[in-house]
């Protein structure tokens, strides 16, 4: 990224992509890394209501409102080590082709590369780039039968992935060659107990666990998670799970503390690259968090608090010229 010009200059000089953000996150990565460390992947969208749409800017539909929102959707990478998070590599979504829904007679757009497709082109960079990690962390929307083949037969790497309750399994390794394949949610399953399952289009045996967990309103809740280490034991699979909550944090501080959605920018590369500067002052709160032990949210006051003292100094001196 150029050190010289002003921030327009900057949004629309060039175009920065996940290269870019790897040799900004890349010696902090080296200084803290180990086998323990776990790769976050999920999506977040920053709603831009307002703005016109364009290939980036468009309708996504949010899994966690339940409904479609107009916005800019981030795919990020983080690797996490200890309650350090690091972002190493990211994709926005690009609805590039238009087509005609036939049912409505609207223009929509979609995607000539898929989710999963970026999904696994991330892994593979922090594969190429070396990343030190052990598992691969993703909820059910990443659990594809082609995302967990990629990871188990083509890397070699575990996987934790949480499933919906409507997939379908078989118990046995007969009842795969005979096609007896029952849903997850109707199995005789205890909570906090693994066996071990075949998921339909899979060739390799995983780890079933049921999480059954309290919801705020008191009500029940049901997290079903799968991993293709057979070796791990049932108590330490949804532990290590929880370990993905890193990149939930990651999403709230780059739009709260990063101002990720606050953007006046009107075209795709100056979007994007505004994107990517968000990301990178992520990057640089998370390396003063090291230094400090203090979080974001502390960090961002912080800096807002001697930024107005700087100014109200400034003021009192413009007042007493004015005086004199």
């Amino acid at each position: 990224m150029p050190k010289l010009g002003g921030v327009s200059y900057v949004l629309k000089s060039d175009d920065y992509v996940s290269k870019d953000l790897w040799e900004n996150t890349k010696s902090t990565v080296r200084q803290v890394e180990n086998q323990a460390g776990v790769l976050c992947l999920d999506d977040t969208i920053v709603e831009k209501p307002y703005t016109d749409e364009n290939d980036i800017v468009c309708w996504h539909y949010s899994h966690a409102k339940g409904r479609v929102l107009k916005g800019i959707n981030l795919l990020s990478c983080i690797v996490r080590y200890g309650d350090i998070g690091l972002p190493i590599c990211f994709e926005i979504i690009q609805k590039d082709l238009p087509y005609c829904d036939l049912e409505t007679k609207h223009v929509r757009r979609k995607s000539s590369i898929t989710k999963n497709e970026l999904f696994r082109k991330l892994i593979q960079q922090a594969i190429d780039n070396e990343v030190k990690f052990n598992y691969v962390l993703a909820d059910n929307w990443f659990s594809s039968k082609d995302n967990s083949a990629f990871l188990h037969v083509d890397l070699k790497k575990y996987f934790i992935f949480g499933i919906k309750s409507n997939r379908t399994v078989a118990l046995s390794a007969k009842d795969k060659r005979d096609d007896r394949f029952q849903q997850v949610r109707h199995l005789v399953l205890e909570a906090e107990q693994a066996m071990t399952v075949y998921l339909k289009g899979l060739d390799f045996p995983v780890q079933l666990l049921k999480k059954v967990f309290k919801n705020e309103d008191g009500s029940e809740g049901v997290l079903y998670l799968v991993t293709n280490d057979l070796t791990m034991e049932a108590d330490r699979i949804y532990p290590v799970y929880q370990k993905r909550w890193k990149i939930e944090e990651y999403h709230q501080s780059i739009k709260q503390n990063s101002s990720l959605a606050k953007s006046p920018t009107k075209t795709i590369r100056t979007q994007s690259n505004h994107i990517f500067a968000s990301i990178v002052a992520y990057v640089k709160l998370e390396k003063l968090k090291m230094k400090t032990n203090l979080n974001h949210f502390a960090l961002k006051y912080k800096l807002i608090v001697k930024a107005n003292q700087i100014a109200f100094k400034e003021l009192q001196m413009l007042q007493e010229k004015i005086a004199a």
